[in-house]
């Protein structure tokens, strides 16, 4: 685990403009192969969450569906579609900052590591405070 890819998936969560904001980034043998953010209403598209276009980016990088021996870094916690799409794509570990106590399901909501049979090692709280001053002044916002 490094701190320091959890601040680069901050600062993509930061670019997330009118959406949710929302940072993930992918790594792989200490380098950063792909970055993204929220970008669903900027798309019109439900499944445009960080996680999905990170997964998608790094799979293009990569030229392989598979992302073995890859890391993911969300400032937070996957939701069950992302969360299948990380265990779909092989990717082994997931860090993430704020804990999601509605959706999330890497073992708030639900676990689909456990549901998929999986063995994804999974960590949370990292930077929690920071990753949810993110999405609690992105609310505040809106009201």
């Amino acid at each position: 685990m490094n701190l320091e890819y959890m601040k680069e998936a901050i600062k993509m969560a930061k670019k997330s403009g009118n959406d949710i904001p929302i940072g993930a980034i992918i790594v792989k043998s200490g380098k950063i192969i792909s970055k993204a953010n929220n970008e669903r209403e900027k798309n019109q598209d439900v499944t445009s969450h960080a996680e999905i276009l990170a997964i998608q980016r790094a799979n293009k990088k990569l030229k392989n569906w598979r992302l073995n021996d890859c890391e993911m870094y969300v400032t937070l916690e996957p939701c069950p579609m992302c969360a299948s799409a990380i265990i779909q794509s092989r990717i082994k570990k997931v860090y993430f900052g704020a804990y999601d106590l509605l959706n999330g399901a890497l073992g708030s909501k639900s676990d689909m590591s456990k549901i998929m049979e999986y063995n994804l090692e999974y960590k949370g709280g990292i930077l929690e405070e920071e990753c949810s001053e993110l999405l609690t002044k992105y609310f505040e916002r809106l009201r």
